[in-house]
């Protein structure tokens, strides 16, 4: 009997799923999230003065570098050779949204790196704003795009 689950055997063990028969294809996978802010936060990212500096520059750098390790992170991902991590900010009027785009030529998809690049750049940003904002929510972070050509 096989699983219904790609990750669990027929015994219910993890696995890592054999993607070695699979075609190498262009697949692209976009994740977004949001981090609720209190409305002077939201003006001192707008502003650049939060004291522990640029920190959209500094979460943007922080999600790219966090979908190159995905694999470390996430047991059973596969290690991909990304060849592109981009993530977009739009400050908001109670936060900010942010918007993760990975591509790769593999034979596997790579929601899993844009997921990571949003936790990640969200955790940046409350990081580095919890001095002055100790009410911010993460949330809301969700695949919205998985193509494959």
């Amino acid at each position: 009997m096989t699983s219904r689950f790609s990750h669990l055997d027929s015994d219910g063990t993890a696995r890592m799923v054999d993607v070695g028969d699979k075609p190498v294809q262009r697949r692209v996978a976009v994740a977004v999230g949001f981090i609720e802010c209190a409305a002077a936060t939201v003006q001192a990212l707008k502003d650049k003065s939060l004291p522990k500096g640029d920190v959209l520059t500094v979460a943007r750098v922080a999600g790219i570098q966090a979908a190159k390790m995905t694999d470390r992170l996430i047991p059973l991902c596969h290690s991909l050779p990304l060849d592109k991590v981009d993530i977009e900010f739009v400050i908001e009027e109670n936060g900010v949204s942010i918007r993760a785009t990975s591509a790769v030529s593999a034979k596997t998809g790579v929601e899993m790196e844009s997921l990571t690049a949003v936790s990640v750049a969200a955790l940046t940003i409350y990081d580095m704003c919890k001095a002055v904002d100790k009410g911010m929510v993460i949330g809301a972070i969700r695949v919205v795009e998985k193509t494959k050509q």
